[in-house]
């Protein structure tokens, strides 16, 4: 009787950390929502590349609107994860600061509607997510720097996307400019290319606060109703946001489960 004791307390021993390492795999899911700002690089506005080292002269108050997300996440693996977006955003251009400021001034601004689906990859993965203290609400923290580092996760995002876009305001100048040459767009859609990095913080078991910077670029250069001969790139833009992400159970057939409850 003895020894079996002592066997099943060794086994329990050796297959403990194996268990809870995959505690993750029990809410592969998470639902996201997103609001922050959106800056727009163009045409219309900006300094010339010789100018403008890194596009870094053309972020400004100026020409930043709003933008807002909701997303849906699954993860494949522990630090590899896929994600279906949808992005509305607001843009802005217009050449009052910028290399055209002396003579164009084109204004416009557009709404972007933007469905993508993104991959993730996890380089650095919140360690609480597989503490089984934690995960059911008997951890304690000490408010310690080390906690914070514990709960933290980094990743980088890239995939494919589309743009929705309609310019919807164009000042007197550019109307002008749209009568002249009527194949200037100023609606359509495109395909666009994201890429990104962003963090969260796990502040219980389901709840994750975060920031994301994601540029996309777009395959047409009419976002903002123009272009020149002299273009030589096409259009792009991106948003920074602050995220609020909940981890969703994973139901034994594999779909979430989306009975919320305190675990």
């Amino acid at each position: 009787m003895v020894k079996r004791l002592i066997v099943i307390c060794m086994m329990v021993l050796m297959t403990a950390p194996f268990v809870s390492g995959q505690l993750w795999k029990m809410k592969r899911y998470e639902a996201m929502a997103a609001i922050g700002t959106s800056q727009f690089y163009g045409d219309i506005g900006g300094f010339t590349i010789g100018d403008n080292a890194l596009g870094l002269r053309d972020i400004t108050f100026r020409q930043t609107r709003f933008s807002v997300n909701t997303s849906f996440r699954y993860f494949f693996t522990d630090n590899i994860a896929a994600r279906l977006s949808f992005t509305f955003a607001m843009t802005h251009a217009d050449d009052a600061r910028g290399s055209n400021s002396d003579g164009r001034l084109y204004e416009t601004s557009s709404f972007i509607f933007e469905p993508a689906l993104f991959g993730e990859y996890y380089f650095v993965r919140n360690r609480e997510r597989n503490s089984f203290l934690f995960q059911t609400y008997r951890y304690r923290r000490a408010n310690r720097l080390s906690d914070f580092f514990r709960s933290i996760d980094v990743y980088a995002l890239t995939g494919i996307g589309g743009a929705g876009y309609n310019v919807f305001y164009g000042n007197d100048r550019i109307q002008q400019r749209w009568d002249d040459d009527p194949s200037l767009k100023t609606k359509g859609f495109t395909a666009v290319i994201p890429l990104g990095i962003g963090a969260k913080v796990a502040f219980d078991p389901n709840l994750l606060l975060g920031v994301e910077l994601t540029g996309r670029y777009a395959l047409s250069d009419y976002l903002d109703g123009y272009t020149s001969q002299f273009s030589k790139r096409n259009d792009v833009y991106h948003t920074f946001s602050v995220t609020v992400n909940y981890r969703i159970r994973t139901a034994s057939n594999g779909l979430p489960s989306f009975r919320f409850r305190r675990q």
